[in-house]
């Protein structure tokens, strides 16, 4: 439904004559004359239905619906001064609100998040970590970055990365003889690490999965091992020493980059759907966005 707005140059004319307590004063703030002050404000007050000045003994007095549309239109003026003196000032910024899912917030766009920054300074962001679905418009979310292109059919979709998962654990479970890296099926049951995907997650691998892919029969029992219900978590529990996850590189970056964890395994089972940065098409023109979604696609995926 389009905004139901006054006369904004009438609007005008009555801040400025609200503010001086004078139609002479706000013809000359206003370079304009009198009469023409006189003609904007008679506009306002047919568009209102309401009287909005009292003439008395050469005051100007303001009735109380002109109280509260003085409140109103000086606040919108006063907003409106700043920004043009900002413009003017080169001192705008953009405003970004990126949505994403946890685990990829947390463990992989926060890493690399300071590069865009660094080459877009005058970006500032909204981060906002949140769970499918999303509602672009309520929440004026401008790039969502979820898992797969099915999610949002009404949007712009642009894929980034397809990560795969593979056994991640602690050092000290290969030194003391846990896992055996020449026997992928020789970690036990009991040190899984298990994740229960959320709905819409059902494509990820499971330990049941990843020992299919390699052609082992073996079927892990999840009730000895552990549970989680986000891969961040499970990562977090393997650097801890609490047991083995099937992981993705692309999330445990830090940690196998320090030693913290190690991939015993060479093989890795890619995720069914490439992780996807989405907008609505009327932001297919914005530069800030358009910068944003080029700079992902454009991202290594993290895992070397």
């Amino acid at each position: 439904m389009p905004r139901k707005l006054p006369p904004l140059n009438a609007l005008k004319t009555f801040e400025a004559s609200a503010r001086l307590g004078s139609f002479v004063l706000a013809a000359a703030e206003l370079n304009v004359t009198p009469g023409a002050v006189s003609q904007q404000i008679k506009k306002l007050e047919d568009f209102f239905g309401r009287q909005l000045f009292i003439r008395r003994n050469n005051q100007l007095l303001l009735t109380d619906v002109a109280i509260a549309v003085q409140a109103e239109s000086s606040e919108m003026m006063d907003g409106l001064a700043r920004l043009t003196q900002r413009l003017l000032e080169g001192e705008v910024r953009s405003s970004l609100i990126v949505s994403v899912l946890p685990s990829v917030g947390v463990r992989w766009l926060t890493r690399r998040l300071p590069e865009f920054l660094s080459a877009h300074p005058d970006v500032r962001i909204d981060l906002r970590l949140e769970e499918d679905p999303v509602d672009f418009f309520r929440n004026r979310i401008d790039v969502r970055l979820c898992y797969g292109e099915h999610l949002y059919p009404e949007f712009v979709t642009v894929p980034f990365v397809r990560d795969g998962v593979t056994v991640l654990c602690r050092p000290d479970f290969l030194a003391d003889g846990r896992v055996d890296e020449a026997d992928p099926a020789s970690p036990r049951d009991e040190d899984l690490i298990h994740v229960t995907w959320r709905t819409g997650f059902a494509s990820y691998p499971t330990w049941d999965g990843w020992l299919a892919s390699l052609d082992l029969p073996r079927r892990p029992r999840r009730d000895l091992g552990h549970t989680v219900d986000t891969s961040s978590v499970a990562i977090d529990l393997a650097k801890a020493g609490c047991g083995i996850a099937l992981g993705q590189p692309m999330l445990a970056a830090p940690e196998l980059a320090a030693g913290q964890l190690v991939a015993p395994f060479a093989h890795r089972l890619a995720l069914q759907y490439d992780y996807c940065a989405v907008h609505t098409r009327a932001n297919d023109r914005n530069p800030t966005i358009r910068a944003f979604v080029a700079w992902l696609a454009a991202s290594p995926d993290g895992a070397g």
